[in-house]
């Protein structure tokens, strides 16, 4: 039985530039550095990310720019002030998709490799409410 989401992992050209925006936007907290070390495929570090363990090691970024994406949570409350974290981060900013009232709002941003981050307000069950809506 599936008990839930165990980790994420990113592949990115420089672990620190990846660090720097995982802190700045995300908050990430660093609980792992192999240093030199490679007990895997090669370099790596580990965040947790709103209690989400997030995985980065070093590699080759993607080729292409995608939607295939990782969405956090965010409190609506707070959906301005990340907008400004991740502008003040100099990250490409993606034109967010149309909305069905009561969806919740999304912040889409791309990292310097080419993954596609979602910031989002709403729930599964915001999203399901909103679609059944006949409006």
């Amino acid at each position: 039985m599936i008990e839930g989401l165990s980790h994420i992992t990113f592949i990115v050209r420089d672990l620190d530039r990846m660090e720097a925006l995982l802190r700045a936007v995300l908050d990430a907290e660093r609980v792992y550095d192999s240093g030199p070390d490679t007990r895997s495929l090669s370099r790596e570090r580990f965040y947790v990310v709103g209690g989400v363990w997030v995985a980065v090691m070093q590699g080759d970024p993607l080729a292409d720019k995608t939607y295939n994406h990782v969405a956090f949570k965010i409190p609506d409350s707070e959906f301005e002030a990340y907008a400004r974290r991740v502008r003040e981060h100099g990250v490409e900013v993606r034109a967010g998709r149309s909305r069905v009232a009561g969806e919740g709002r999304s912040l889409y941003f791309h990292d310097h490799d080419n993954h596609l981050f979602e910031l989002h307000t709403g729930t599964l069950a915001d999203r399901l409410a909103a679609y059944s809506d006949p409006a």
